[in-house]
């Protein structure tokens, strides 16, 4: 899910932040470019995890700060393809199952009755599992909007909901990226409404497609042994 990916940048450090150590202004301004970014082809960026090589420092004319060359290597979210993920359901729509990532974090607490704190976040929410990847049979409740597996037995068929908040095990059956970078205004031949319906359809960066079309995916209350 995690993964180190090797990269050079040329980090400029301004003049007042000489008098600090050369390593941890580099390491903060990477952090303040890539950190929560998502690169094209890469990934989600999350965190800094070494400096493996500075090259030479230059002042130019007209800018007092420094550039310099730096070797580093980022900590990114890019699952394979194939890789089992346990998300939250987000939300239902017809468009299928949307799904958030969490990831926990502990830290001391400097209380003596409980050593450490832990808490969750969710990082990463543009995953969808499409209607055609669920558990088969499926419906859409437009009641309670959400998706429903209806499962066959014995005795005929039961509903099982896929409520909001429910812990779901998927596995990733393809990716998207999109390039967002900034482009050049319109043409004069575009109109205003056109411009317009461009801004509104804004895609995100970095898309996952998930399945729980087979035994054992799916939320994990369906699959805990009595």
């Amino acid at each position: 899910m995690f993964v180190l990916v090797e990269m050079t940048d040329t980090v400029r450090i301004p003049p007042w932040q000489f008098e600090r150590k050369l390593n941890e202004s580099i390491a903060e301004e990477l952090n303040k470019k890539l950190a929560n970014k998502v690169v094209y082809n890469v990934g989600l960026c999350i965190c800094l995890y070494d400096i493996t090589k500075l090259e030479d420092s230059y002042i130019f004319p007209g800018d007092g700060a420094s550039h310099t060359k730096v070797h580093f290597r980022y900590v990114v979210f890019h699952p394979f393809l194939d890789e089992i993920l346990i998300g939250q359901i987000k939300s239902c729509s017809q468009d299928g199952v949307h799904v958030l990532l969490q990831t926990a974090f502990s830290f001391p607490s400097g209380r003596e009755d409980c050593a450490l704190c832990c808490f969750s976040i969710g990082f990463f929410d543009d995953i969808i599992i499409p209607p055609e990847s669920l558990q088969q049979p499926a419906k859409f409740d437009e009641a309670e909007q959400v998706w429903v597996w209806e499962y066959e037995t014995e005795e005929g068929a039961h509903d099982l909901y896929m409520d909001i908040g429910e812990e779901i095990r998927f596995r990733v059956v393809d990716e998207t990226f999109v390039d967002t970078s900034p482009t050049g205004p319109s043409s004069a031949e575009a109109s205003t409404s056109n411009t317009t319906e461009e801004v509104q359809k804004k895609e995100a960066p970095y898309t996952l497609v998930g399945s729980i079309s087979e035994p054992g995916l799916g939320l994990l209350s369906w699959w805990t042994n009595s």
